[in-house]
């Protein structure tokens, strides 16, 4: 067999991501109606209705958040030339980055560009891009070029989000080198290029040290060393606050692959009811388990210590959200072992989740329920004591109305 053939033949097989195309008739990703924020924002600055402010120092930057409604408080700073901005990007000069649970917004001092990425309800994360020059009529503009990072197996093979972790690089001739960090990837292999501030409970991450060649010498004495803020370190005229907060840092490492596993188990049912294939189904079931598992943090790495912000994210994100009865809330942070009180993702009550076709979010449903009631006795789901069973189906009965009749109280 030539070696192409083979390499088809290993994508064919491959269980754990979405292998068709992102314009196959089911799913139509570069043709397909779209409803995310971003679009839904064009529509108000056509009609007059939204308008956009310029800002001498940070450009359109503040009034987009502000239509976003994306908080200034989940500012993150990442200094390695992981963008298509890199040119401009430094230790010194570093991409912020905000989000909700929908929109992320890129933004690089005096850079000619923001960027944006939007979760669409069904199409799965959109790419924008807003000019940085003044103009009486801005609007964003879709770019379907970030798909050639943002559309990968470290994607699911669906248009989606990710969080670098790079080494630092050796020379000025070496090409970047790092991984892709999610929810359970070890706290010492994490924030290789990004500023990190507050306290991440002792944590020996990799942080705060520089990775570009041309930021060489450009590092603190110790990558665990805590940070209040930047101040002090760089000019920080033209950004909006001086952190880079570490507990957005760990939400943000949770909702990229959560969202990339929404659009796959989406994506994976579009493409069954086309083609009713038992495969198809299968591979439906297979990404239902995989979204499950996520948003129940069983792979979670756990914490080293008690984790401090300093942003004030915590205390806004936390206070955002359905609540049950007794006033719990799957946004409520843990902070000491683990990221969440209550460990079922927040996620569940997005757009995108609730747009899953019918199959798909039956399949996610009836799986949740399996390990939840405890029906499912695999080793892996002891990290959910009875007690985090008991909560998250209590809360979810509250605060989740699609929920199936099925989910009861929990002995």
């Amino acid at each position: 067999m030539c070696v192409f053939g083979l390499s088809v033949l290993v994508v064919a097989q491959r269980r754990d991501v979405f292998v068709e195309s992102r314009d196959h008739p089911a799913v139509a990703y570069s043709t397909g109606e779209v409803s995310d924020p971003v679009s839904a924002f064009n529509t108000r600055l056509r009609n007059g209705s939204a308008a956009l402010k310029f800002d001498e120092g940070t450009g359109y930057l503040r009034s987009v958040l502000e239509g976003l409604g994306v908080p200034i408080e989940s500012q993150m700073m990442v200094f390695s030339q992981t963008s298509f901005q890199a040119s401009q990007i430094r230790m010194h000069n570093p991409r912020a980055v905000y989000f909700t649970d929908t929109v992320a917004v890129g933004y690089v001092r005096g850079a000619r560009l923001i960027e944006i990425a939007a979760q669409d309800p069904t199409q799965g994360v959109i790419f924008y891009e807003l000019s940085q020059q003044q103009t009486q009529s801005p609007a964003f503009t879709r770019n379907n070029d970030c798909l050639a990072c943002h559309l990968s197996w470290e994607t699911l093979g669906v248009p989606g989000l990710m969080v670098q972790s790079v080494y630092p690089l050796k020379d000025e001739n070496s090409y970047v080198n790092g991984f892709t960090t999610v929810q359970g990837s070890p706290l010492e292999q994490r924030w290789g290029g990004w500023w990190v501030t507050g306290d991440a409970g002792g944590a020996k991450h990799i942080g705060n040290v520089s990775v570009m060649y041309n930021d060489k010498g450009s590092k603190l004495a110790s990558s665990t060393r805590t940070l209040p803020s930047l101040e002090g370190l760089f000019d920080l005229k033209g950004y909006l606050t001086p952190y880079s907060d570490v507990v957005p840092l760990l939400v943000l490492a949770h909702q990229t692959n959560m969202t990339n596993l929404i659009t796959r188990t989406g994506w994976e049912a579009r493409l069954a009811a086309s083609s009713r294939s038992k495969d198809a189904l299968a591979r439906v079931n297979e990404a239902a388990r995989d979204l499950v598992d996520y948003m129940l943090f069983v792979d979670e790495a756990p914490l080293a210590g008690p984790v401090k912000g300093g942003s004030g994210f915590a205390e806004s994100f936390g206070a955002k959200g359905p609540r049950d009865g007794q006033g719990r809330s799957l946004r409520e942070f843990d902070l000491r072992r683990r990221l969440f009180k209550y460990p079922c993702s927040y996620m569940i009550y997005t757009p995108a989740f609730d747009a899953m076709p019918a199959a798909a979010k039956d399949a996610v449903y009836s799986r949740l329920w399996e390990v939840l009631s405890g029906r499912d006795t695999h080793a892996r789901y002891k990290v959910l004591s009875l007690q985090d069973r008991q909560a998250i189906v209590a809360i979810l009965r509250e605060t989740k109305p699609d929920l199936p009749d099925y989910f009861q109280k929990v002995g």
